[in-house]
């Protein structure tokens, strides 16, 4: 049957302005379009290659150790989790020499697949750490890619740090270049940007010179990989590990004189403004080794997306405070930014990796349970009747004038009573960080009957005194299963 050319030509028309209405909020938040500054690509990689240790200012040293921690804190907590089972069991035969450890596991794996597996690993359990500007989870492609590398080639301690921190700078600094227009449209900007981390940390320990760099981060450019439909699957957390292969893979290329377009970040057909309809340059070269973006690196005290720390916060707070029970609640409003209920508005979660992603569940297993942690996120508790009840009454409205990292909670109990609480800032913010001592109980917890009791303080002590170490492989070598 023909098409009437008519009608076609109306439908085509009327499409950007459909278009147009469903995105309003993300064209509203658009950027014009600025000519980029030249040889974006080629500035950030002169940077990195001549960037080193001694540069580092304190602060962002001592914040480069507590991403270290965390991460490998997370890694070994999800190595048993159903996600990695699948993922070694895949790819064990098609794992090339065993170069790389597989941390809270006996296997070991080529630097690749180790660095994919790790990656997934520490990202299974949302309990990674979070780049609050962007919600990029910034350890999970680089760590995992640098400490794969640095069992197969010698890294001192310091030399890793200093990697460690360049590559999650540099992730930072180009997720704040699209951010939020890119994660907005549909894309996990912890894949997307998180490779770029990942290329520049190995190229940076491989020591590439600057024009292999610039090569290595256009290979990066080439793959970006996530999208946000994965949010509450196995498939997001296949994001950061495919980012740090990826990146491996990108800066192993370069290493040996693969090249790539000198402008693939900038260009009129480049990474940002192919997938971005804001770029914003300045964001990536602005202050480099003056501004860093790695020292406001924060730190999860709940297993799960991070808008919803602020309730769960308020819900917990106000629990222990009322010493109050499930049965007693008539109904739990919530005052939200529209990115809560975007981000986790899942009513019905089946699955501990779905409750990750309802504002329902977080809420009533808050109050349940008194906790956030992993258990709180398991495929027991999302079915569990009493928290399935009461996530039932919990009604989460958007407020105009509630930022992102804020909540107004208000219990209303069936005497009649309200109790409310406000939260400006979580626990485990910039503003509130978690600390030491705080991110060392979270790792113990983690590892648990993982790794040996005795090997638990060792590892922590390892990573604390990274810079002491003369290898950097002696913390994956110890973060493994007896």
């Amino acid at each position: 049957m023909q098409t009437d050319r008519r009608t076609l030509l109306q439908a085509a028309a009327a499409l950007p302005l459909a278009t147009a209405g469903a995105n309003a909020a993300f064209a509203q938040a658009a950027a014009p379009a600025v000519a980029p500054p030249k040889e974006v690509t080629r500035a950030l990689a002169h940077y990195l290659v001549t960037a080193s240790y001694d540069d580092l200012p304190a602060n962002v040293r001592k914040e480069g150790v507590r991403t270290l921690l965390n991460w490998v804190g997370v890694a070994i907590g999800g190595s048993h989790h159903e996600t990695v089972d699948i993922a070694v069991a895949a790819l064990g035969p098609f794992s090339g020499p065993q170069q790389a450890s597989l941390f809270g596991r006996r296997e070991r794996f080529d630097i690749m697949n180790a660095a994919f597996i790790n990656g997934v690993s520490s990202h299974i359990f949302d309990y990674d750490d979070t780049h609050l500007k962007t919600i990029i989870h910034p350890a999970g492609p680089v760590a995992s890619a640098i400490l794969a590398l640095s069992e197969m080639q010698p890294v001192s301690g310091k030399e890793f740090l200093n990697a460690l921190v360049l590559g999650v700078e540099t992730e930072c600094r180009i997720g704040n270049a699209v951010y939020p227009n890119h994660y907005d449209v549909g894309w996990h900007i912890t894949g997307t940007a998180g490779v770029f981390g990942s290329a520049a940390a190995v190229g940076k320990l491989l020591k590439l010179n600057e024009q292999q760099m610039t090569w290595a981060l256009g290979l990066a450019a080439s793959q970006p990989v996530g999208l946000r439909e994965s949010f509450g699957s196995m498939n997001k957390s296949f994001n950061p590990g495919r980012a740090a292969s990826s990146g491996i893979f990108a800066a192993i290329l370069a290493s040996k004189n693969f090249t790539s377009s000198d402008a693939m970040i900038e260009a009129k057909r480049g990474w940002a403004n192919t997938i971005s309809t804001k770029q914003d340059y300045n964001e990536i070269l602005g202050d480099l080794g003056k501004r860093y973006e790695a020292a406001l690196n924060t730190y999860k005290p709940f297993a799960c997306g991070i808008v919803l720390h602020p309730a769960i916060d308020a819900a917990i707070q106000l629990r222990n405070e009322n010493k109050i029970a499930a049965d007693q609640i008539e109904r739990v409003d919530l005052k939200v930014h529209p990115l809560v209920l975007e981000l986790t508005g899942k009513k019905t979660p089946k699955l501990g990796l779905e409750g990750k992603f309802s504002i329902y569940h977080a809420v009533a297993v808050a109050i349940v349970e008194g906790g956030g942690g992993e258990k709180q996120f398991s495929d027991r508790a999302v079915t569990d009747p009493t928290v399935v009840a009461l996530r039932g009454k919990v009604n989460p409205v958007i407020t105009p004038g509630i930022k992102p990292e804020q909540v107004d909670l208000t219990i209303v109990l069936k005497d009649g009573r309200k109790l409310n609480r406000y939260i400006e800032h979580a626990i485990g913010s910039v503003e509130v960080p978690m600390t030491d001592k705080q991110l060392e109980t979270k790792f113990s917890d983690l590892a648990d009957g993982i790794i040996p009791a005795a090997m638990i303080r060792r590892v922590m002590d390892a990573c604390w005194n990274v810079e002491g170490l003369a290898s950097a492989a002696e913390i994956a070598k110890m973060s493994v299963s007896s």
